[in-house]
């Protein structure tokens, strides 16, 4: 039989939120990452697509005076920039 004194003594339990650091890929995520930076890669392009089409559509229309729509098309597709070549940074703030 073990000492009272033994019985008491406290014992160690988890203290707080447990260290993850940085994690590990699993077996096989480099397929995943590979198929990544081919998503990264085409809204990059696609990005640069619809610049090309705001500033087509702005070309074509400078007679008409239709300003304020190609502002805001030209608003969409910067903020679509903006999103796009932030959002590793984005998740890396918020994990």
């Amino acid at each position: 039989m073990a000492p009272l004194a033994d019985l008491a003594a406290p014992t160690a339990g988890p203290s707080g939120v447990p260290e993850v650091g940085g994690g590990e890929a699993p077996p096989g995520a480099d397929g995943l990452l590979k198929v990544l930076k081919w998503v990264a890669w085409s809204v990059t392009a696609l990005c640069v697509a619809g610049l090309f089409g705001v500033a087509a559509r702005m070309a074509v229309d400078h007679s008409k005076g239709g300003g304020r729509e190609h502002a805001r098309g030209l608003g969409f597709v910067l903020g679509a920039c903006l999103l796009i070549g932030s959002a590793s940074g984005i998740v890396g703030a918020l994990v």
